[in-house]
C-alpha cells in the first residue's frame, strides 16, 4: 500500500492512497474540510467528508504526471515502470508547476 499527502498551496489537503488490491482511495483532510470547505483541489473532486474510491488513479492526479521526453527521462533515471502511474506521482510530483504538490508517506510514518 502505497500513500501520499496532498497539499493545495502548501495546505495539507488529504491523503491519497493506492491499495493492495491497486484501487484508489482520495479523502480530504478533516481539518481541511473545516476551514476550506469551498477550496477544492478539482471540480470533479469538491471537498466532502467522504473519500474518492476508484479502481484508476483520479485523472486529476494522472495530469500532474509529467509526459513526452520528461517523462522518458523520469522513468530512466529513477527506473520505473511508465505504468506505474502512482510510483511516478510520488517520484515527480513533490514539486508541480500549480498549487497542487504530492509527498510520499514512507511506510514506517503512516498515520
Amino acid at each position: 500500500m502505497r500513500k501520499a499527502t496532498i497539499f493545495y498551496n502548501n495546505i495539507k489537503a488529504g491523503q491519497l492512497t493506492e491499495t493492495n488490491d491497486g484501487d484508489y482511495v482520495f479523502k480530504y483532510d478533516v481539518d481541511y474540510i473545516d476551514k476550506y470547505p469551498e477550496q477544492f483541489i478539482t471540480f470533479s473532486m469538491p471537498v466532502r467528508k467522504d473519500a474518492y474510491k476508484d479502481h484508476r488513479l483520479f485523472p486529476f492526479f494522472e495530469g500532474l504526471i509529467p509526459e513526452g521526453w520528461l517523462l522518458n527521462i523520469a522513468t530512466k533515471n529513477w527506473k520505473l515502470n511508465p505504468n506505474d502511474r502512482m510510483g511516478l506521482l510520488l517520484a515527480c510530483c513533490q514539486n508541480c508547476i500549480g498549487a497542487v504538490s504530492v509527498e510520499q508517506i514512507a511506510e514506517n510514518d503512516e498515520e
